[in-house]
Parts: structure tokens; C-alpha cells; sequence
């Protein structure tokens, strides 16, 4: 039988708020609190909790059969646990089942992991693991990076880590001829890798409700029987959370596709397996070979570094922040750690963007920014109050 893999990312950041130097201090001189505290509860309302609830009841009501995994940032963690303790609780129930599966990122859904040095990106992961232990009672055993952000040194040093998997993007240019509903192993390290089926990923995630989609309106039988027609080892459907609700509101019928999901699919040939029982279950069929030049992801038509590092000023403002790690962590100050990290959050570099057409409407959505050169400017100007206050506590302490 193959396996059909389901994991959700769940994530928010931090976003700047629109800075001019005043007299606040510490965290939130950089940060909009309240702007953060707003979309968070309105996410929460519409996606976070309903769709939480129809996942505990279908894991109530298939236990032992309906199973999924989810990895969730940081951020949102430290948010759960500012403004919506009820989202936290409701992932420790889940946790309690033993039928999902958490996974291991950055702690800051951050892109360290383009840094040359990855000893900041290792932190994070180490911070991550150390926080769903904390918050939630796991130790994740596999690894997805930011934005399924992968090569092979990625791969390496998730190996390293002691993960038994890597997940990434089902990139055309990366697979070739060949299938994504298989298991692979990286070059140079062998850890196997879970790649995304972007078709019927995207298929609930991006075109659920359009109108011009053949496809529509795509009902969880329909799309139980599109899967089970594959004859292949595993299906791996990686999305955002939000889409329940959020991305596709209720009005659309997603959440009933949601309720409905498990139980069309159990009728099928297909069986519901955690991304660690996948790759138990199955061989590499073959090697993955992404340099380290090479970088995969999930965004964008190009699913490569262009969401975050694709013009100039994203550049700029990625060098600036890389370039002042050093000084940061000299000083040995909590406070401005917290605050450097928090502004490798990929969301400050995805909102600069500059692409249009379908890539631009997303890249501009959960920003708070008029145009990708304001997300920019705003950034800069931040980064510039923020550095001087590193160096000012550095003439204190040399």
C-alpha cells in the first residue's frame, strides 16, 4: 500500500513595526506588538482552532489509523504563549496521541542556514529541540529548514544532529525524470529525504477555491481518488496551516474537505504514515545531489533563494545582518541576541520581494507594507538604530 504523508507548517513572526527612533526599549522598540497581537488572534479564530478541533476529533475517531505531522516555529510558539494559550494546549493534546508527529526547524524560521559559517543555524536548531521538549514534551527525530530550504550540507548536518530525515521540495530541476513519491537519500551524507508532491499539495493549498481550476470544486473524495491512483511508495503533502481557513476561508468549503480528508482516504488503498514511519517503511530509491550553490525551496515558481535574497536590497539587508553576528554575540547580551535573531526571520526578506503576478500577491500577504521598498527602508532603518546600540554596549565593555 503507499503511504500518504501529511504535514502542515505552522508559523507567524515577529514583523517590524514601522520604526522611528523613540523612547522604548528592549524587544518591541523594534517589533509591532500590537500589530502581531492583532493577526494572531484573528488567525487563531479563523484557522488555529477550528481546524485544531477537526483534527483531534478525526484523530479521536481513527485512532490509530489517521496520522500527520506538524512543525511549528518558534515564533509562533513564543505568540501562543503571549496571546493564545488555548492553541498551545490544543498542539500538547496532539502531542498526547502519539499519532502526530513533531518536526525540528529554526527556532526563528530563520535563514541561517545560508550564513558560510553555520554555527548560528546549528544554535537555532539546538533552540528549536529544546523548546518542543519544554513546550510540548517531544524530541523530534526528523528535520525540515525554513521554507524547505535544503542542500546537502543541510543535509549533513541534520545527519550530524541525529535526525533520521530531511523534508524539502519536490523541485522539478532537483528530480528530473523522476518521481517525488519515493524516499531519496542526500550525497555525502546518505540521511534520507521526503520530498514535497507540489501538484497535490498545491492543489488543496493554492487552488482549492478557484473558479478558472478544472479541478473545482475539489471535494476530499475526489481528491482521495487522485492520490490513490498513484502506484508508487509515498505521497508527501506538505503545506501551510493556514490554508485551512486563513489562505482558504471557511466560506469555501475547506474546512468540511478537512473534515472529510481522513475518512475518504482510509476508504482508499492509501495508508496515513508520519514522515519517521516513511522512512522506516521504505528504501532510497536513489541519490539527491543539491549543492551548496544550488539551494532548493518551496517558494516561489523558481523554489530556490530568490523569495528572500532575489534583488539587491534583500542582499543588503541579509549581508548587514550577517555581517553584525559577531559584534552581537561579543557583547553577551540576552536582549540584543534575542532581537538579532528575531531579524533573521525569513518573513523581513520575503516581504521585500519584488516579483509580480501570482508570487507578488503572496509575498504581500501578513505584510503590514505598502510596497516590497517600504518593507526594505523599514528594515534598514531598524537595523541601523539596532547596530549602533550593539556597538554602544561593546564601548562599554572593551
Amino acid at each position: 500500500m503507499t503511504s500518504l504523508c501529511l504535514y502542515f507548517q505552522i508559523h507567524q513572526p515577529f514583523r517590524l513595526r514601522w520604526f522611528w527612533p523613540d523612547d522604548r526599549t528592549g524587544f518591541f522598540r523594534y517589533f509591532d506588538e500590537r500589530g502581531d497581537r492583532e493577526i494572531f488572534k484573528r488567525v487563531a479564530e479563523k484557522c488555529y482552532l477550528p481546524a485544531n478541533r477537526i483534527l483531534l476529533e478525526a484523530l479521536d475517531e481513527h485512532r490509530g489509523e489517521f496520522k500527520f505531522a506538524l512543525s511549528v516555529t518558534g515564533t509562533h510558539l513564543e505568540q501562543c504563549e503571549l496571546w493564545e494559550e488555548d492553541v498551545l494546549e490544543d498542539f500538547r493534546q496532539m502531542a498526547k496521541t502519539g499519532a502526530v508527529e513533531f518536526l525540528d526547524e529554526t527556532c526563528y524560521h530563520s535563514i541561517s542556514s545560508l550564513f558560510e559559517d553555520k554555527t548560528e543555524f546549528i544554535e537555532e536548531i539546538r533552540e528549536h529541540r529544546r523548546l518542543m521538549k519544554d513546550l510540548l514534551g517531544v524530541k523530534p527525530e526528523v528535520f525540515r529548514n525554513t521554507e524547505l530550504l535544503y542542500n546537502n550540507t543541510i543535509g549533513k548536518i541534520a545527519l550530524d544532529l541525529g535526525y533520521k530525515a530531511v523534508l524539502t521540495e519536490g523541485a522539478d530541476h532537483m528530480l528530473g525524470w523522476r518521481s517525488p513519491n519515493f524516499v531519496y537519500e542526500a550525497t555525502g551524507s546518505g540521511i534520507p529525504i521526503l520530498v514535497r508532491n507540489y501538484k497535490l499539495s498545491d492543489d488543496i493549498g493554492y487552488r482549492f477555491s478557484a473558479r478558472w481550476w478544472d479541478g473545482y470544486p475539489l471535494t476530499a473524495e475526489k481528491w482521495a481518488q487522485w492520490a490513490s491512483g498513484i502506484r508508487e511508495d509515498c505521497i508527501n503533502i506538505f503545506m501551510d496551516y493556514e490554508t485551512f481557513g486563513e489562505h482558504q476561508w471557511e466560506e469555501t468549503g475547506i474546512f468540511a474537505f478537512l473534515r472529510n480528508l481522513p475518512e475518504k482516504v482510509l476508504e482508499t488503498r492509501l495508508t496515513f504514515d508520519t514522515p519517521s514511519e516513511v522512512v522506516k517503511k521504505y528504501t532510497p530509491v536513489a541519490e539527491i545531489d543539491v549543492g551548496d550553490f544550488s539551494t532548493i525551496s518551496w517558494a516561489d515558481m523558481e523554489r530556490d533563494t530568490s523569495a528572500w535574497l532575489g534583488n539587491d536590497m534583500q542582499r543588503r539587508c541579509f549581508e548587514e545582518i550577517k555581517l553584525l553576528e559577531p559584534f552581537v554575540k561579543k557583547t553577551g547580551d540576552p536582549e540584543l541576541l534575542n532581537i538579532w535573531k528575531h531579524l533573521l526571520t525569513s518573513d523581513h526578506y520575503y516581504y521585500m520581494c519584488t516579483k509580480w503576478l501570482g508570487d507578488g500577491d503572496v509575498h504581500s500577504y501578513f505584510s503590514v507594507h505598502p510596497t516590497p521598498y517600504d518593507a526594505g527602508v523599514n528594515f534598514m532603518a531598524a537595523l541601523m538604530d539596532f547596530k549602533a546600540r550593539v556597538f554602544r554596549k561593546l564601548s562599554t565593555i572593551a
